[in-house]
């Protein structure tokens, strides 16, 4: 017998969920348990006070039971009838009782609700970047965001947290973090999490809320307060960096972000509502991330290795003398940027040398982040014993 499409939906939420999600979310509702054989399956009750039982459930705990998938397939559609709920609103219930959300919503002109590809691909690399700012800052807020990170962190990017579906509307990206259920005894009413230590998931939610909250401050013009201890109100440069990201679209009107808390744990003391950053509000956050970057990078001595992408002469007041503002493509942080570097005399040849010749160029000086771009400053020194290897000691005639 072919299965209805709502039949087939709920078919797919076997493969989806745990029983353990679900008996979270029974739990933290108005069903009551009336037996539980450890591992094996539980027993709910859902009572109407005038009316007596209202509902029974068998919830299949053993996973490896031949007839699993056909029971917990049971199960679900009767909680989906009993609620008169569609395969998704029953799915978005049932996670909600255990896992933060974070709702990303693309306001931007699309007749057919799509989004291109490379748009999609520079959205979810930018909200990754913004979970693991956040997971940093949660796991020690005097982390400088650059080199390793610690287990935690990894830990959290790797297992806790997931990419949901998206939902109606303008193109929102939802962002799930799972509260450490494998921790939790799968029946503890919602009372049982009162006064415990949160869960890792939840600070990292926590100082995400709080961070974007105070860059809409920033955006605004007020919070200036938060720019003395940046980590305690959620902020980073690399928060803000990939906020921007996202916005890069010409077509972008605004970002709308917005949080949805696990109601099986007390909502964290942040303000709620949608926070709305729109597209002129980002160069104001652009201002705050340089000064963000500058305090978390202060200048530093650093030995680049790149090509040069291009040479802007400069004009000196000796007409003799050559420089130029060259810029060579490095790895910084990790990450390949465009740093800028003012060279004369003998350095500025050397770069047209590594230029016209497509050879890298290593440069030393104090790296720094000022107005937008990378810049060595201070005493610059080229490393020319490669080049003069390869290209011999003198300027070609």
């Amino acid at each position: 017998m072919k299965r209805s499409p709502l039949e087939s939906s709920i078919k797919e939420l076997t493969n989806n969920l745990a029983p353990t999600a679900v008996s979270q979310f029974l739990a933290s509702q108005a069903w009551e348990l009336e037996s539980r054989q450890d591992h094996i399956r539980e027993i709910w009750r859902l009572s109407d006070a005038r009316h007596g039982a209202v509902a029974r459930i068998m919830l299949p705990l053993a996973t490896d039971f031949a007839d699993f998938a056909e029971r917990f397939y049971d199960a679900l559609r009767a909680i989906g009838r009993v609620n008169g709920w569609d395969a998704d609103r029953l799915y978005e219930h049932i996670v909600a009782a255990r896992a933060d959300r974070l709702f990303i919503g693309l306001d931007q002109a699309a007749a057919d609700g799509t989004i291109p590809f490379k748009q999609a691909e520079t959205t979810i690399n930018a909200i990754y970047r913004m979970l693991r700012a956040a997971a940093t800052t949660a796991a020690d807020p005097s982390h400088s965001h650059r080199g390793r990170r610690s287990a935690t962190v990894t830990d959290f990017l790797d297992e806790g947290v997931r990419l949901g579906h998206t939902k109606r509307g303008s193109y929102v990206f939802t962002v799930v973090t799972r509260l450490d259920l494998d921790e939790m005894q799968p029946t503890a009413p919602i009372e049982a999490d009162r006064g415990k230590v949160k869960p890792f998931s939840r600070r990292v939610m926590t100082t995400l809320a709080r961070g974007l909250q105070t860059t809409d401050d920033l955006a605004r013009g007020h919070a200036r307060e938060s720019l003395v201890d940046p980590a305690a109100y959620g902020l980073s440069a690399s928060l803000l960096e990939s906020l921007e990201e996202i916005a890069q679209p010409p077509a972008l009107r605004a970002l709308n972000l917005s949080f949805d808390w696990a109601f099986g744990m007390d909502a964290p003391d942040v303000r709620a509502g949608t926070i709305t950053l729109r597209r002129e509000a980002f160069p104001a956050i652009s201002r705050v991330r340089e000064r963000l970057a500058r305090q978390e990078e202060p200048p530093r001595r650093e030995r680049l290795v790149g090509p040069v992408k291009s040479l802007t002469r400069e004009e000196l007041d000796d007409p003799s003398d050559e420089a130029a503002t060259i810029v060579i493509l490095a790895d910084v942080n990790g990450r390949t940027r465009n740093v800028h570097i003012p060279l004369a005399g003998e350095n500025h040849d050397w770069a047209i040398r590594a230029y016209k010749s497509k050879l890298p160029l290593t440069v030393i000086g104090d790296l720094v982040y000022e107005r937008r771009a990378w810049k060595l400053q201070g005493d610059i020194d080229l490393d020319t014993s490669f080049l003069r290897y390869t290209l011999g000691d003198r300027p070609e005639d």
